[in-house]
Protein backbone atom coordinates (compact mmCIF):
# COMPACT_ATOMS: atom_id res chain seq x y z
CA UNK A 1 0.00 0.00 0.00
CA UNK A 2 1.07 3.56 -0.61
CA UNK A 3 -0.26 6.93 0.45
CA UNK A 4 -1.74 8.13 3.71
CA UNK A 5 -5.05 7.37 5.42
CA UNK A 6 -7.96 9.62 4.48
CA UNK A 7 -8.12 12.53 6.92
CA UNK A 8 -4.49 12.21 7.94
CA UNK A 9 -2.88 15.55 8.90
CA UNK A 10 0.46 14.30 7.60
CA UNK A 11 -1.03 13.40 4.22
CA UNK A 12 -2.55 16.87 3.82
CA UNK A 13 0.70 18.59 4.84
CA UNK A 14 2.73 16.53 2.37
CA UNK A 15 0.20 17.10 -0.41
CA UNK A 16 0.25 20.87 0.15
CA UNK A 17 4.05 20.82 0.02
CA UNK A 18 3.90 18.81 -3.21
CA UNK A 19 1.58 21.29 -4.95
CA UNK A 20 3.19 24.46 -3.57
CA UNK A 21 4.73 25.33 -6.97
CA UNK A 22 1.52 24.70 -8.92
CA UNK A 23 0.82 28.44 -9.27
CA UNK A 24 4.26 29.30 -10.66
CA UNK A 25 3.76 31.49 -13.76
CA UNK A 26 -0.04 31.59 -13.42
CA UNK A 27 -1.54 34.90 -14.63
CA UNK A 28 -5.04 34.52 -13.16
CA UNK A 29 -6.05 33.77 -9.58
CA UNK A 30 -5.40 30.19 -8.49
CA UNK A 31 -6.93 29.13 -5.17
CA UNK A 32 -5.81 25.90 -3.53
CA UNK A 33 -7.57 24.28 -0.59
CA UNK A 34 -6.76 20.73 0.44
CA UNK A 35 -6.99 18.76 -2.81
CA UNK A 36 -9.16 21.30 -4.67
CA UNK A 37 -7.95 24.02 -7.00
CA UNK A 38 -9.87 26.87 -8.61
CA UNK A 39 -8.71 29.11 -11.43
CA UNK A 40 -10.50 32.46 -11.72
CA UNK A 41 -10.11 35.34 -14.11
CA UNK A 42 -11.90 38.21 -15.78
CA UNK A 43 -13.26 37.55 -19.26
CA UNK A 44 -14.39 41.03 -20.25
CA UNK A 45 -11.71 41.05 -22.96
CA UNK A 46 -10.34 38.47 -25.37
CA UNK A 47 -7.03 38.74 -23.49
CA UNK A 48 -8.83 37.56 -20.32
CA UNK A 49 -10.15 34.40 -21.95
CA UNK A 50 -6.73 33.76 -23.52
CA UNK A 51 -5.05 34.17 -20.10
CA UNK A 52 -7.35 31.56 -18.57
CA UNK A 53 -6.61 29.09 -21.38
CA UNK A 54 -2.83 29.73 -21.08
CA UNK A 55 -3.08 29.05 -17.34
CA UNK A 56 -5.01 25.83 -17.95
CA UNK A 57 -2.27 24.79 -20.38
CA UNK A 58 0.37 25.61 -17.73
CA UNK A 59 -1.49 23.54 -15.14
CA UNK A 60 -1.68 20.59 -17.52
CA UNK A 61 2.10 20.82 -18.19
CA UNK A 62 2.74 21.06 -14.43
CA UNK A 63 0.66 17.92 -13.89
CA UNK A 64 2.60 16.03 -16.58
CA UNK A 65 5.99 17.08 -15.14
CA UNK A 66 4.90 16.07 -11.63
CA UNK A 67 3.26 12.82 -12.79
CA UNK A 68 -0.11 13.79 -11.40
CA UNK A 69 -3.51 13.87 -13.09
CA UNK A 70 -6.40 16.24 -12.68
CA UNK A 71 -9.76 14.52 -12.38
CA UNK A 72 -11.12 16.10 -15.55
CA UNK A 73 -14.58 14.67 -14.90
CA UNK A 74 -14.79 16.95 -11.85
CA UNK A 75 -13.48 20.04 -13.65
CA UNK A 76 -16.23 22.53 -14.46
CA UNK A 77 -16.48 26.05 -15.88
CA UNK A 78 -18.80 28.38 -13.98
CA UNK A 79 -19.59 31.42 -16.17
CA UNK A 80 -20.46 34.36 -13.92
CA UNK A 81 -21.60 37.89 -14.68
CA UNK A 82 -23.81 39.57 -17.22
CA UNK A 83 -22.42 39.67 -20.72
CA UNK A 84 -20.04 36.77 -20.08
CA UNK A 85 -19.10 35.41 -23.54
CA UNK A 86 -19.20 31.84 -22.14
CA UNK A 87 -15.98 30.85 -23.83
CA UNK A 88 -15.15 27.13 -24.03
CA UNK A 89 -11.97 25.99 -22.27
CA UNK A 90 -9.96 22.79 -22.41
CA UNK A 91 -7.63 21.03 -20.01
CA UNK A 92 -5.17 18.99 -22.01
CA UNK A 93 -7.05 17.61 -24.99
CA UNK A 94 -10.46 17.56 -23.29
CA UNK A 95 -13.09 20.29 -23.26
CA UNK A 96 -14.24 21.31 -19.78
CA UNK A 97 -17.97 21.04 -19.19
CA UNK A 98 -19.88 24.18 -18.31
CA UNK A 99 -22.13 24.17 -15.24
CA UNK A 100 -24.95 26.35 -13.92
CA UNK A 101 -24.20 25.55 -10.27
CA UNK A 102 -21.42 24.06 -8.18
CA UNK A 103 -21.05 23.18 -4.53
CA UNK A 104 -17.92 24.58 -2.89
CA UNK A 105 -17.06 23.86 0.75
CA UNK A 106 -20.73 23.38 1.56
CA UNK A 107 -21.89 26.55 -0.28
CA UNK A 108 -23.84 26.30 -3.52
CA UNK A 109 -22.99 28.78 -6.28
CA UNK A 110 -25.74 29.23 -8.85
CA UNK A 111 -25.91 31.16 -12.10
CA UNK A 112 -29.22 32.88 -12.87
Amino acid sequence: MTGFPQGSVLGLALFNTFVSDMDSGIECTLSKFANNSKLCGGVDTLEGTDAIQRDLDRLERWACVNVIKFNKAKCKVLHMGRGNPKHNYRLGGEWIESSLEEKDLGCRWMIN
